[in-house]
């Protein structure tokens, strides 16, 4: 069975990025995966010391072995300053090779305004530069308050397009999660840092 991990860059209790990618996490669940999505709240993350094992580092360990045990990825975060989130950078930073490469990932934006797109090309490059298969379909919210309502811990998005292309990404990466890896990419070959 393949299980998809969804993980949050949103730390807001009312927040639209959970919403939706629990949403594609339904979906997702729908076509008879198994999911989880991990919020980033609980966890004790501090900015990555490079100097020190990710997984000696607070939550660290907990975080890599939830990546490790996927068999896909989704990675939702809301838009801030035109890019993705510092949180889910962090989170991004204690991960490497060992856990993300070779991995289906599906992405989602979300944004307060009309331009969730530069936030999802920022994380799309992050993801092949740790040689990932990142599905062509991402899905990006904006103006996300009218579209998403929270309701007792969940909530649901109210317009159809948006929830159609978020609940396809639910498929799709269930779909593509044992599509056969690229070769490694020349970024990846270059990020020799993240192997050291």
């Amino acid at each position: 069975m393949t299980h998809v991990l969804a993980i949050c860059g949103s730390l807001r209790d009312e927040s639209a990025t959970r919403v939706a990618l629990s949403v594609a996490l339904e979906e997702a669940a729908s076509t008879g995966a198994s999911t989880d999505l991990l919020d980033l709240r609980p966890l004790d993350l501090p900015p990555l010391d490079a100097d020190r094992d990710a997984d000696e580092q607070g939550d660290g360990g907990r975080l890599l072995a939830a990546v490790d045990d996927a068999d896909a990825l989704l990675l939702g975060t809301p838009v801030y300053h035109g890019s993705y989130s510092g949180v889910l950078k962090n989170a991004l930073d204690y991960c490497g090779f060992d856990e993300f490469e070779g991995k289906t990932v599906g992405l989602l934006g979300v944004a307060g305004g009309s331009f969730p797109v530069t936030a999802l090309d920022h994380l799309r490059s992050v993801c092949r530069a740790l040689n990932c298969w990142v599905l062509p379909h991402q899905a990006a919210l904006p103006r996300a308050y009218s579209h998403v309502v929270h309701a007792d811990g969940g909530g649901r998005i109210t317009d159809e397009g948006f929830d159609e292309r978020v609940r396809v990404l639910g498929r799709r990466v269930v779909e593509y999660a044992s599509i056969e890896p690229d070769p490694t990419t020349f970024e990846a070959g270059e990020n020799v840092g993240a192997r050291d």
